[in-house]
This record gives structure tokens, sequence and C-alpha cells, in this order.
């Protein structure tokens, strides 16, 4: 727990030092640089920054998909940097939910299939397990006549939403996504980004790297990276919220300060 602006928040992931190196040519490039970090339960949490600022490699090293090459990571103050390959893998599959920009669902299992793969490898009870997908499913949009179709039979918005489901039905602390929106029409994005509205207001922590402002605008915390560093951030009200200056416009003035 700790105080943030005299409000006492829950600390969901912290970052000491944290550095992520690759060698390249005989070079080292330095993509993450000595990165001290909270980010807070609850929180719709948005990384931003240009093409090679390090957006997706700390989304990896804050998710333990990725090893950090110097410094810490802690996720509810369990150190993930210390773990083994096998200990990451079932942190990760007990404690994370991820959806990137390629759903990757399987197409020999119809959507309902996917998701309960996914549920199956952590709950032992396999009927409240189907009726939990279901549910979720059916609250996304996705009815019982959709559930039973493949992934070919579905539309890139309805994949989306399903593999959303799929990265929530452990209740994961905390869901990571990836430029999310990024294959999708603009349909297709609105539906999506307002599934991930809906589970953030529910209490779902989010961490989402976008390089688009229009999904930006839905988070509550925008982080700004250039060259692995954290240059600046902006708090903004929960979306949907109607004080102060408009939120567009917040968000307009923050990256046009930083040169965006």
């Amino acid at each position: 727990m700790e105080t943030r602006n005299g409000e006492e928040r829950e600390v969901l992931l912290q970052t000491k030092k944290l550095g992520k190196s690759f060698s390249h040519g005989g070079t080292q490039q330095h993509v993450l640089k000595n990165l001290d970090l909270v980010l807070y339960k609850g929180d719709f949490t948005i990384i931003m920054g240009s093409s090679g600022s390090g957006k997706s490699t700390l989304l990896y090293a804050l998710s333990g998909m990725d090893k950090p090459t110097l410094g810490e990571v802690l996720f509810e103050g369990r150190e993930l940097t210390g773990m083994t390959n096998d200990q990451l893998a079932v942190f990760r599959r007990r404690y994370c939910g991820f959806v990137f920009q390629q759903v990757y669902l399987l197409d020999t299992m119809s959507v309902l299939d996917n998701v309960l793969s996914s549920a199956y490898l952590v709950q032992k009870n396999r009927t409240g397990a189907a009726a939990e997908a279901k549910k979720l499913l059916q609250q996304v949009g996705l009815p019982p006549e959709t559930q039973k179709k493949f992934p070919s039979q579905i539309s890139g918005g309805e994949a989306q939403r399903a593999g959303i489901v799929r990265a929530i039905i452990n209740r994961p602390e905390a869901l990571f996504a990836d430029e999310p929106t990024g294959a999708l029409n603009s349909a297709a994005s609105e539906s999506v980004l307002e599934v991930l509205t809906g589970l953030n207001r529910e209490g779902q922590s989010i961490v989402m790297v976008t390089h688009d402002v229009k999904t930006a605008l839905r988070g509550n915390r925008i982080l700004f990276l250039r060259d692995g560093v954290v240059m600046d951030e902006l708090r903004l009200a929960p979306y949907g919220g109607t004080a102060g200056v408009p939120r567009q416009e917040q968000l307009q003035n923050f990256l046009t300060k930083l040169g965006w």
C-alpha cells in the first residue's frame, strides 16, 4: 500500500533500476534504461511512445514474458526476476492475462473451446469453468451461436473479443494488452475498447501498449516512453468522467508538449 496524492493505493507492479539490452552487430542496444516505476491496482495504464521507444519490451518485462538484463520487477511484492522459466510460466498462467494484436485462436477449435483450453489449465471445476466462459462470451457480445463457430468463421473484432475472454477467464490480477486494436477497423476497435473499459470499471487492472490517441483516451494513466526512459506521465479521470478540461484536449496537450 502506498499513498499517492493523499490517496492510499495498492501497488500492482514495481520496477527497480530496470534495464534491458540486446546485442546487435557486436554492440549493445539499451532498450530500457534504469526504470523506477510503480503501477497501481485498478488503473487502466497506457504505455505510449514512438516505434522503438521500448513500449512492448517494457510490457513483456512487467508481465514476466521476458527477463530484464538489469534490475527487478515486483508483482504484488513477488520478485519475478529471480524465477525460473518454469516458475514464470506457472505465475503468468495464474496471475496474468494477455491480449495481443494477433489473437492466435486455434483454428481447429471453436470459440468456446479456445476459451476453455485456457480455463482448464487452471480451474479444476470444468462445469463451472464452462458456465463462466459462456457467460463472459455472452457479455462481450458473442452469443451461443457464435461461440460454436471456428475462428475462420468470425470477424476480427469478434476474434479479439474472444481473445479478451480467454485472457480473463482465470480472473488475472493484471491484463496486459499489446496494440489490441492495431489490426482492426474503427467499428471493431470501438467494440473491443468498450469491453476493456467495462472490465476496468469492474476493477480489472489493465496495462496496455498503444500508439493510437483514440485508444489511449480509455486509460486513466498515460506513460510516455522515449529511448527506453519514461519521459513524463499524465493522469486522467476514469473514462466517461466530465470534470475539468475535456479528456482529448488534455491528452493532446500532453503529447504536444512531448513533441508527439
